[in-house]
């Protein structure tokens, strides 16, 4: 039976926005790893009755507690004497953490404060758990089949205490199953649409693996999940199931784990030793923005020109003033020109380009708010192509950055 875990976070200042709570990510990510499944996140303030009751609450619907926070030296650090109020024990010196406490400030030549000897003041009931780059031990308690965990709410502190030490005992506490996962990540077709595409496959995985459809803004993550107990086999099975289904879906892979489209297409460019410009309309300079997020772009990519006036496309990009007459500024003739006209402007290998109707004025019978083409240009071929995104600025905007990206990302072809 996979263990189950409650994360409570301790302090008035996640409440009032002042320090954002990363300690519950990183935990989760971690315990997903050991196959132990997160069942509630608290945030709870710096009040007795309100900490007492989510000790209360996490201990009937978990096997495991994980405290974070309230572990200082002042007053206002109610963690450790409401963990001896909850189990029913005293605050008793530990001699181990004191010394540890002593030997951290020595090595800084600091004096040992009487508040930081309180720190060493640890339920009567508990292990201590080393933290060896703070002056906050970590506490282990084991009551009623249920194990409390408390660390300091310093997030490199409690990774510390985790890494060295919770983790190993919660591993040898609760079984040596692992869990392994495997990103996917498509773009340029729906959750529904890659459902179905795959469903023979998804419907034949063994027990142990289970497939999640993770949409985003424009894009899929497919989550490939494998429980067991080594973690080469998993990864040779999860590596076989992909391989199965890959030919099926491969047009719309661009990735895998953490990689974005913009870092992928950046990689197809250093490859080829070849150079990037983009002409931007409906996009306003997104799309640059996105290709320069990628550290390392100035090796490939020359620069924008946002040509959201007329003017400025027909001035800058050789747009013609009979095109954008007779065919409108959102158009695939348009497009097209603007894709060659920033290749020439910058004098960059390839080009691309999107002109459309961002709302949310603007649109017409014949062209709504979302309509876009988005162009593709280099020395073999010069393409557009016609979007419909139906929806409101920022998604119209964003959803073109990706579309042009992914339109790169399937029509370059450098020699």
């Amino acid at each position: 039976m996979t263990p189950t875990a409650e994360i409570i976070s301790i302090g008035d200042e996640l409440l009032y926005g002042q320090t954002l709570d990363t300690n519950s990510h990183w935990i989760s990510g971690k315990l997903d790893e050991f196959n132990i499944k997160v069942y509630q996140k608290t945030t709870i303030g710096d009040n007795e009755e309100q900490i007492l009751k989510a000790f209360a609450e996490a201990a009937a619907r978990a096997d495991i507690v994980l405290i974070t926070g309230g572990l200082g030296p002042t007053k206002d650090d109610l963690t450790k004497p409401l963990l001896a109020k909850y189990f029913g024990v005293k605050l008793v010196r530990n001699e181990e953490a004191l010394r540890e406490i002593s030997a951290l400030f020595a090595k800084a030549s600091r004096e040992v404060t009487a508040v930081n000897v309180q720190q060493a003041e640890l339920p009567a009931n508990c292990e201590k758990i080393t933290n060896p780059v703070g002056t906050a031990p970590g506490m282990w308690f084991y009551e009623n089949n249920t194990v409390f965990v408390a660390m300091p709410g310093v997030p490199y502190e409690m990774k510390r205490i985790m890494t060295d030490s919770v983790l190993p005992k919660l591993q040898k506490m609760f079984g040596e199953n692992i869990i392994h996962h495997h990103i996917i990540k498509t773009i340029g077709i729906t959750e529904s649409s890659l459902s179905d595409l795959i469903e023979d496959w998804e419907l034949s995985l063994p027990k142990h693996m289970k497939l999640a459809y993770l949409p985003t803004m424009g894009q899929v993550k497919l989550r490939l999940t494998a429980m067991g107990t080594h973690l080469d086999t998993l990864m040779r099975e999860v590596d076989d199931q992909e391989k199965r289904i890959f030919p099926k879906i491969s047009k719309y892979v661009y990735g895998y784990g953490d990689e974005q489209i913009e870092g992928i297409i950046g990689q197809m460019l250093i490859k080829n030793n070849q150079t990037l410009g983009v002409a931007e309309s409906c996009t306003g300079g997104y799309l640059a923005h996105l290709i320069t997020s990628i550290p390392g772009s100035s090796k490939y990519f020359k620069g924008t020109i946002v040509a959201y006036a007329n003017e400025v496309k027909m001035n800058e990009l050789e747009v013609k003033a009979k095109d954008i007459e007779t065919y409108g500024a959102v158009s695939e003739q348009v497009a097209l020109s603007m894709a060659r006209g920033i290749r020439n402007k910058l004098k960059t290998d390839v080009g691309i380009a999107t002109t459309g109707i961002a709302g949310p004025d603007g649109g017409s019978e014949e062209k709504p708010v979302g309509t876009v083409w988005i162009a593709y240009s280099d020395q073999y071929i010069s393409i557009a192509k016609k979007f419909n995104f139906a929806r409101d600025r920022k998604f119209i905007i964003h959803w073109t950055a990706l579309a042009a990206l992914n339109l790169f990302r399937l029509k370059y072809s450098a020699k």
